[in-house]
């Protein structure tokens, strides 16, 4: 499975500004690579302009759903549509869109750890569901978005629900770089599972973002790493089949006691 991941800099506050940038983008890289899955950061459609979102969305509501949709059937590409900010009830939440090659959103999911350090809460509302797995191409998925990274139960039960890879979307700041790669790293090994990435770089509001998207394989290896400070695309072929050697050669699942572990 060839998937390119679209290490992003984002234009604040100016959705089809942004839409345009990916619309080029995937059209780009699905002509020149043939890719299967191509994966966008965190709240790209806005980036974090937490306090203008009520406005933003007053006039864009819907609109980056169906522009993804007509994307991916033009495309012939499944979309891991990285998140974008939807208003529901009254909240705002940060929600991730999955869309397979005939432009039907397949999966949603809502962030449900918010960071306290970028004061999401004070805007946002976290999910109310459990993270579920998804199926691309017959192959199981599963995503968490940026700050849920640092939630090892959660990328757990993606794993124990069967997924051969786990996206990770994000907005990750400078700041936290050095966790950033690490948490990576460790996720693909404790879970034995593929780690794709997408983050973004830049500066909003004073804060750096670090860039570093990276493709991990289950033992832990780092296929591909970009930049920290530039736009750019990686892309790399997966053999999914190694995620069935390795937990065979280390057979960590088989492993478990879980009923010896508090689970709060």
């Amino acid at each position: 499975m060839k998937i390119a991941s679209y290490q992003m800099e984002l234009i604040p506050g100016q959705p089809e500004k942004n839409r345009k940038k990916v619309q080029r983008w995937v059209e780009q890289v699905c002509a020149d690579e043939e890719v299967d899955v191509c994966v966008l950061p965190e709240m790209w459609t806005t980036a974090y302009t937490l306090p203008e979102l009520e406005e933003i969305l007053t006039e864009d509501q819907g609109v980056t759903e169906a522009f993804l949709q007509d994307l991916a059937r033009r495309t012939k590409v499944n979309i891991v549509a990285g998140s974008i900010a939807v208003k529901e009830n009254g909240n705002i939440f940060n929600r991730s869109l999955i869309l397979d090659r005939k432009g039907s959103i397949i999966h949603t999911y809502d962030k449900m750890h918010l960071v306290p350090m970028l004061d999401e809460h004070l805007y946002l509302k976290g999910g109310l569901n459990s993270g579920k797995v998804f199926e691309l191409d017959g192959r199981k998925m599963g995503l968490v978005i940026c700050y849920d990274l640092r939630f090892p139960e959660l990328i757990r039960s993606l794993a124990l629900q069967g997924a051969e890879v786990v996206f990770v979307v994000a907005e990750w700041p400078e700041a936290r770089a050095l966790h950033w790669e690490i948490l990576q790293q460790a996720r693909a090994i404790e879970n034995q599972v593929y780690m794709v990435s997408c983050n973004c770089v830049g500066t909003y509001n004073n804060v750096e973002f670090a860039g570093r998207s990276m493709i991990t394989n289950p033992w832990g290896e780092v296929l591909a790493k970009a930049s920290g400070k530039e736009q750019e695309t990686i892309v790399r072929t997966l053999n999914l089949d190694e995620v069935t050697r390795i937990r065979k050669e280390v057979p960590v699942f088989s492993s478990r006691v879980p009923h010896l572990y508090e689970t709060h």
